[in-house]
């Protein structure tokens, strides 16, 4: 399987490498990240640990994490597919952006080659995704990356004593691509 693949859009998706851990650290510094780890990345041994993990878990097949770098490999996010069942050919896509990309189309991007790259690649048959329905963006990163809607998971995840509720997406390796200018 490939460890680099080239986005149109000039981003590339590489594995995560030791060199990353200032861009990590920094990544989940921004409050909006701190809850997106089981546990927190307050440090640079935090964030060597969190990079050996996803290094873990590739080598292990049980999940394939990608950073999102641009032409001079500055890290603007991640892109991943975990939770691999390979009974059911089916994996769990995530993805973040560093406060710097949001809203430049990068999530969009990296989410519609990282599909492609899994149905490929790591041959798997059905990606599902899920997000909080107060986090439109993150929608609107689902739907241009061709994961339509199936349904919600009420009260799902609870942040900071909150409940929400998680709308889910899923993309079969069947479906079409979706339009790269969306």
């Amino acid at each position: 399987m490939r460890e680099r693949v080239e986005v149109s859009s000039g981003l590339v998706l590489r594995r995560w490498d030791p060199r990353d851990a200032a861009a990590v650290a920094t990544a989940f510094a921004d409050p909006l990240m701190r809850e997106q780890t089981s546990r927190p990345i307050g440090s640079s041994e935090d964030a060597q640990r969190w990079i050996a993990e996803r290094a873990d878990e590739w080598e292990s097949g049980s999940a394939f994490a990608f950073a999102v770098v641009d032409g001079a490999d500055a890290v603007l996010g991640q892109v991943s597919v975990g939770a691999v069942n390979r009974r059911h050919s089916v994996g769990w896509v995530s993805y973040w952006t560093t406060a710097a990309a949001r809203g430049r189309g990068v999530a969009s991007h990296a989410c519609r080659v990282l599909a492609r790259w899994a149905f490929d690649e790591a041959e798997l048959f059905r990606l599902e995704l899920g997000h909080r329905v107060n986090n439109p963006g993150s929608c609107r990163v689902a739907h241009a990356a061709g994961f339509s809607v199936e349904g919600l998971q009420r009260q799902k995840l609870a942040y900071d004593g909150i409940r929400y509720d998680v709308e889910c997406h899923a993309r079969l390796a069947t479906d079409p691509d979706p339009d790269p200018a969306r």
